[in-house]
């Protein structure tokens, strides 16, 4: 049974395994670095459905088939489905799964959704409940921007902060048996508000939400850097990622060359005009089933932290003048 490690870590003793992943990005993501890791790249953003939330929708789906069918498991062998999305409601995530038949979860951590589903799926299959559960999130650009933003029709100017959400999903099929990288231990965070208010530079409200995960782990594990093939944050940019090295730095914690962000890996930051990168709940979720699960099968990768980062953010709070809470959960991976 899992057991509390320090004040905020999980040791699990099942360590649930990864038994398959896949990963569905959109065009832009699919003329970006990592294009040969995905498993498809629609060219369509409305991916042959009527709007832009029913295309996220089917992003999803096609993930979660995609993942499904790499893992050797069906339909009747899932457990239970945790699934989000940026959305209100998160009705990308409800109307993917409406027709699926497996009992679902829908949960909302903003970007760090990838990472939160993990964690959950992993302490249901460490205490028994469940054999075989199905993390999944998606992200869509043209949905985020009329949901947080601007119509796109307004043509406005992003800033030098801004960051560019990513089209896609992510699919990753947990199992307490099998082959593939185990989930040992997992840094469930805590909500963290610094007083950013502005929701353009959401890397600088998420980066001290992301080192206090970081420290936590490593205080808790008694582990440094080192021990570290690599520290994967979610969705920082690069903005964030600076701010982040900083923190830690700050805190007697170098990150040397330790630290990547999936916000600066899935676009190329010079040629794609991103301005800072990568966001979205998609961001981390494609990197991650794509790219990073490659490594492992590759024997490049042994054991990294996975931190997805999250900015708790509502346009109607931030209209109101509030500050942006955000949040990043730790997963320990290893081959």
């Amino acid at each position: 049974m899992a057991k509390k490690l320090g004040t905020q870590t999980v040791v699990l003793d099942t360590q649930p395994v990864i038994i398959g992943s896949a990963a569905i990005v959109g065009k832009k993501e699919g003329e970006g670095p990592l294009a040969r890791y995905f498993d498809d790249i629609i060219e369509d953003e409305y991916a042959g459905e009527k709007t832009f939330e029913a295309a996220e929708s089917r992003f999803m789906l096609n993930a979660y088939n995609k993942a499904l069918e790499k893992s050797g498991k069906s339909a009747s062998d899932i457990d239970f489905i945790l699934s989000g999305d940026l959305l209100n409601q998160c009705t990308a995530a409800s109307y993917a799964f409406r027709d699926v038949s497996i009992p679902y979860f829908g949960l909302f951590g903003a970007c760090s959704t990838m990472s939160e589903s993990l964690v959950l799926a992993s302490m249901l299959i460490d205490s028994g409940a469940a054999s075989n559960v199905v993390c999944a999130v998606s992200s869509h650009f043209c949905s985020a921007e009329r949901q947080f933003r601007f119509p796109l029709e307004y043509g406005s100017q992003r800033t030098p902060t801004s960051q560019w959400t990513v089209t896609g999903a992510g699919a990753v099929i947990l199992s307490k048996e099998g082959q593939g990288p185990r989930i040992t231990c997992v840094t469930p965070g805590k909500i963290v508000d610094e007083g950013i208010k502005d929701s353009n530079n959401m890397g600088a409200a998420m980066a001290p939400a992301a080192a206090d995960t970081i420290m936590a782990h490593l205080k808790d594990t008694g582990r440094t850097v080192d021990e570290y093939d690599m520290i994967l944050t979610g969705d920082l940019g690069s903005f964030g990622s600076q701010m982040l090295v900083e923190l830690l730095k700050r805190n007697g914690i170098d990150t040397k060359d330790k630290h990547h962000d999936c916000g600066t890996m899935i676009f190329d930051l010079n040629r794609q005009d991103v301005v800072c990168g990568g966001s979205g709940c998609a961001c981390s979720a494609t990197v991650l089933s794509s790219y990073i699960m490659e490594r492992f099968r590759n024997n490049q990768l042994k054991r990294i932290l996975f931190v997805a980062t999250g900015a708790l953010l509502s346009p109607t709070r931030i209209k109101q003048g509030e500050t942006i809470p955000s949040i990043a959960h730790g997963v320990c991976i290893e081959a």
